[in-house]
């Protein structure tokens, strides 16, 4: 199957939610082939590149469906790129074309695109009615292109978020895409009478896999929303009767906060979904009981995994949900292997998480050298410590490179990073390894407060830990501000963080 014959099943069903109107599958079929027809006429022929840049809408999607329609894959971009992010993407894939957003709060767009030195780019302007606007890209008097579509074929040129170099494209297909977004919708038992909403953006995998491939896969319907924001996503549940919600741990913390200012009937949800890392044990209690319907999910997948490659079973207890990521999803494999020797370890140790399944990237976007250590002998190597327990289920120690020694013994922040969620004080929470002349290294914490007028203090958050973990992992530094940064996908962005206060 490849993602047009996806988009042609049930195709009078209502499917995007939230305008005037619901759009069924057969409107967005027929414009997706309008738009593959624009594209064709504009030059694109299949195996080229076109570029994407905006909020989650039907345009976007038109866009998305139509590209990989005419054969094209589709090189997804944050609309908060800017001029080195843009430059290096769309040169590094070879973009011919791109639609982005004209308007946004905070930057001269058109002025953006227009300082960039790519010669031969074109650009189109979603919401322009000129002759370079979306809509006349898709008015077009052409036939649709007849291309050959599989599973191979490539769909998406999706660019990891950098959190440890510069990004690179991981080339998502027709066929490893719609394998991580059954995978999904088998383990949720997702079908036509759900309702996912669009909290997650369209240009990574929560997005376009976890949430618009999910739901067409089930027949479900999408609740649109342009961006997150936490009281239009609670308003969106309310509204839409939303079944299945999703995000990233500090959406639920949002959400949370403006649910108790101003509650909304979320009583229709019957999962909640946490992607990024596994739920802390006080965030999935609040979850629960804000949202007394749902079970609470624990997703972890990668871009390179096209989505989602590991979810925790709907049976799994809360306590499971806060202790596991949950086990791998149908046709998945997973090794444990010890990152020194490349050999597998026993259940219950430590070690580097691989991943083999149809829903693994093709590799890196004309980086040979790049693919060839990241997915070696046809395994993924994610960088992700974890240990895997006799039941299959998978306890994520850290990212590999966020391991450091202090003193000598091995430390993961995620470890410390949960104790310190569990403060009645702390909302959120991300550490770092720092540089430190008598232990070599040392813990940094970040601490965002729930309360910003009555921080917990250095002191306070050291005896907290001291009580719950081994003195080796007790953070030496501690630094409490009002936000963390993000990367594109949403997960705390540490490496901007090291780079602010560890000197180069």
């Amino acid at each position: 199957m490849d993602l047009s014959t996806a988009l042609r099943e049930a195709p009078d069903r209502p499917f995007l939610l939230g305008g005037a109107d619901p759009v069924t599958v057969r409107e967005l079929d027929a414009r997706a082939d309008r738009c593959a027809a624009g594209l064709a006429a504009r030059g694109i022929r299949p195996g080229d590149r076109v570029a994407v840049s905006g909020l989650n809408t039907t345009d976007w999607l038109v866009l998305f469906f139509g590209a990989v329609r005419a054969g094209a894959a589709v090189v997804t971009l944050n609309p908060r790129y800017r001029e080195t992010e843009l430059t290096h993407m769309l040169g590094q894939s070879g973009t011919t074309l791109v639609v982005s957003e004209g308007e946004l709060p905070g930057v001269d767009v058109r002025a953006l695109y227009a300082s960039l030195d790519l010669p031969g780019l074109q650009v189109i302007w979603f919401g322009d009615d000129g002759p370079d606007g979306f809509a006349s890209l898709c008015d077009v008097d052409a036939a649709v292109p007849e291309v050959e579509l599989g599973p191979d074929t490539p769909a998406v040129v999706l660019y990891t978020s950098g959190t440890t170099g510069r990004p690179k494209g991981a080339v998502l297909t027709h066929g490893s895409l719609l394998a991580s977004a059954i995978g999904q919708r088998d383990r949720q038992q997702a079908g036509p009478t759900d309702v996912f909403v669009s909290n997650l953006p369209f240009n990574h995998v929560g997005g376009i896999t976890c949430t618009v491939l999910a739901a067409l896969t089930s027949g479900a319907s999408i609740a649109m929303l342009p961006a997150f924001s936490p009281a239009a996503a609670l308003d969106a549940v309310a509204a839409h009767r939303v079944t299945v919600v999703a995000g990233v741990p500090t959406m639920y913390v949002l959400m949370l906060a403006e649910q108790a200012k101003a509650p909304r009937d979320v009583s229709s949800a019957r999962i909640a979904v946490v992607g990024g890392s596994n739920v802390d044990p006080p965030l999935a209690r609040a979850m629960g009981a804000a949202f007394p319907g749902a079970v609470v999910q624990n997703l972890f997948g990668l871009s390179e995994t096209s989505g989602a490659c590991v979810m925790s079973p709907l049976t799994d207890d809360l306590d499971t949900v806060c202790r596991t990521l949950g086990t791998a999803l149908d046709d998945v494999e997973l090794r444990v292997v010890d990152p020194a020797t490349g050999t597998d370890v026993p259940d219950g140790e430590d070690g580097e998480l691989y991943v083999r399944a149809p829903s693994v990237a093709r590799g890196y976007w004309e980086l040979p050298a790049e693919t060839a250590a990241g997915f070696p002998d046809g395994w993924l190597a994610t960088g992700d410590m974890v240990i895997r327990e006799a039941t299959g289920h998978l306890v994520l120690r850290g990212r590999r490179k966020e391991m450091f020694l202090q003193g000598g013994f091995n430390v993961y922040p995620v470890e410390v990073e949960n104790v310190l969620a569990a403060h009645p004080g702390v909302a959120l929470a991300a550490g770092i390894g720092v540089p430190d002349d008598v232990l070599g290294e040392v813990g940094l914490y970040f601490v965002v407060p729930r309360d910003p007028a009555s921080p917990p203090t250095p002191t306070e958050l050291a005896a907290w830990c001291r009580e719950r973990l081994a003195d080796y992992k007790v953070p030496r530094r501690f630094e409490v501000r009002g936000e963390l940064p993000t990367t594109p996908a949403g997960k705390i962005a540490k490496a901007q963080l090291r780079r602010e206060v560890v000197s180069p």
